[in-house]
């Protein structure tokens, strides 16, 4: 299943940086995961400062 963004992001934009397969963009107030890119890998929800990243 893939990783979800919650309304704790910020929008800093750490996690798309660090997505291996670019399913990560930003979205409207807050970054967005396309789950159908997403490889569950979650270095994204390492990355993220907020812990806004969780698995969906």
């Amino acid at each position: 299943m893939a990783y979800v963004i919650s309304d704790d992001c910020v929008s800093c934009g750490t996690c798309e940086g660090e997505c291996p397969v670019g399913a990560i963009s930003e979205g409207d107030g807050k970054y967005v995961i396309n789950a159908d890119e997403c490889v569950d890998c979650g270095t994204c929800a390492a990355a993220c400062p907020t812990e806004a990243i969780s698995e969906g």
